[in-house]
């Protein structure tokens, strides 16, 4: 039944959806209040009138133990006088009434202005008169089809009387509850009326809370794709300023991203269009006729489609390093490592290769990867330095204190070269994508390398720095937190 009330409320305002919760919640509250306090009452209520029974019991038998009539001075000569004179001296609570039983049939009844007629309900007199005698007095509901009473029954006997009697003192237990059920209704309809208040209350208070979702939403009808520039302003320090806050931040991260976005397809526009501009130009001069020309413009057509297969396979690796398992780290003997990369380096060109500080460390990194990331350096040391030119490729790991007094170690790998360097002015530059530097060559590369290179690296939570001297060389490292 609640999911049911929830499916539909799923079509309506949050606003809505709030106070009518709100009031459910406290109409649940009284609700149980109201109960429990209905219940506590009822239970005082019989608490009182058995009570009330007990004491009236207690004056009677008083009353008989003397055994001398209060009035006269003489004895009671039979239980009838007994029982009407204790009749006319009782004081009956409201709704009370009392009644004498004797010989089958009632010989006393309450004084006429005591409005509670117990000898009037036949019903109950037929009950009185088929409960055998028992001796004792005995407290006991009984029930007729006009009202229920809560009953005292007294056995009456003097010693010298033959005829023995029965006082009934009982309440009307309906007009006992009438009283209380009239006060319960009080409460039903106080507590209502401030329910209703509550809901009015709230529905203004819950359109100033939510004010800042208003905005949201309006804020967010206003975007479109080519416009991210609006922004919600942050009122407050609660909850729904946090929101805001959140949604900014994403607004930011989307801009962003776009923004990128826009950049690569412009960037892979303008790469791409290139080879393609040299393919058409050369099919187009292509004498069919000529063999020579044939061979010479179907090798520049492969060369130019293979560097578009490497365009594409490299935005391939960038477009996979938001993944999360873009860097899969496991244990790494990082001299091992090393050697296996020299080896592979030594392949990528006529240079004096070397291993320095090579660590025999064990770190969690990603050999894939990072041997992907200094191969890359590396073929970006051969493209830039002359043929016997020394290249270096080394590791060593360091340790320093943190703020927090621990201690972190970081694993350290550079390529150095001995090429013709960076301008200080590229430096900055080099890691963003399609970028070459002013000596890059447009032949040669997809300008993405090194971006790949410095994903591998944040994707490792490190960092890659560049320290260059114009025609000296170049030494790129890679700090990678172990």
């Amino acid at each position: 039944m609640i999911s049911g009330w929830v499916d539909r409320l799923r079509g309506v305002s949050v606003r809505t959806r709030i106070m009518v919760a709100l009031i459910a919640l406290s109409g649940l509250t009284l609700a149980i209040a109201g109960t429990a306090n209905y219940l506590v009452q009822l239970g005082d209520l019989h608490a009182q009138i058995d009570d009330s029974l007990r004491r009236e019991v207690r004056e009677f038998r008083a009353l008989a133990e003397t055994g001398l009539n209060p009035e006269t001075g003489e004895a009671f000569t039979s239980a009838a006088e007994l029982t009407y004179l204790a009749i006319q001296r009782s004081s009956l609570e409201e709704n009370e009434g009392v009644l004498v039983l004797e010989d089958g049939a009632v010989r006393w009844s309450a004084p006429a202005p005591v409005p509670v007629r117990l000898e009037t309900d036949t019903e109950l007199v037929r009950q009185l008169l088929a409960r055998p005698e028992s001796g004792r007095v005995e407290l006991t509901t009984l029930r007729t089809p006009t009202a229920s009473y809560r009953t005292a029954l007294v056995p009456v006997q003097l010693a010298d009387d033959r005829t023995p009697a029965r006082m009934v003192l009982a309440f009307d237990l309906n007009q006992e509850l009438n009283e209380l059920h009239r006060n319960i209704g009080i409460w039903a309809a106080a507590g209502t009326i401030a329910l209703i208040i509550s809901a009015a209350i709230s529905f203004g208070l819950l359109k100033t809370l939510l004010r800042p979702l208003r905005a949201l939403r309006r804020t967010a009808a206003a975007i479109g794709a080519d416009d991210l520039d609006e922004r919600l302003t942050i009122d407050g320090n609660d909850d729904l300023a946090d929101l805001s806050e959140t949604f900014n931040s994403m607004l930011d991260r989307l801009q962003d991203a776009l923004a990128s976005q826009r950049q690569l397809l412009r960037d892979v526009g303008h790469e791409l269009r290139t080879p393609v501009a040299i393919l058409q130009g050369h099919l187009e001069l292509q004498d069919a006729e000529d063999p020579d020309d044939v061979r010479q413009t179907q090798a520049l057509a492969l060369d130019e489609l293979a560097r578009m297969t490497m365009l594409i396979d490299d935005l391939s690796t960038l477009a996979s390093a938001d993944r999360n398992d873009f860097v899969q780290p496991k244990p790494t003997d990082v001299g091992v490592l090393m050697l296996d990369v020299l080896d592979k380096a030594s392949a990528l060109g006529d240079r004096q290769w070397s291993l320095a500080g090579a660590d025999t460390v064990k770190a969690s990194i990603d050999p894939h990867r990072v041997t992907q990331a200094l191969l890359q350096l590396c073929q970006n040391a051969v493209k830039f330095s002359a043929p016997g030119s020394a290249i270096v490729i080394g590791s060593d790991a360091t340790t320093e204190p943190a703020a927090d007094g621990t201690r972190h170690r970081t694993l350290r790998l550079w390529v150095r070269d001995a090429g013709i360097g960076i301008d200080e002015e590229d430096i900055a530059a080099i890691f963003d994508r399609f970028s070459r530097g002013r000596n890059g060559s447009r032949a040669e590369g997809s300008g993405l390398g090194l971006t790949i290179v410095r994903a591998i690296c944040e994707g490792h939570g490190g960092r890659i720095s560049v320290a260059s001297t114009r025609n000296t060389g170049s030494v790129f490292t890679l700090e990678l937190p172990i």
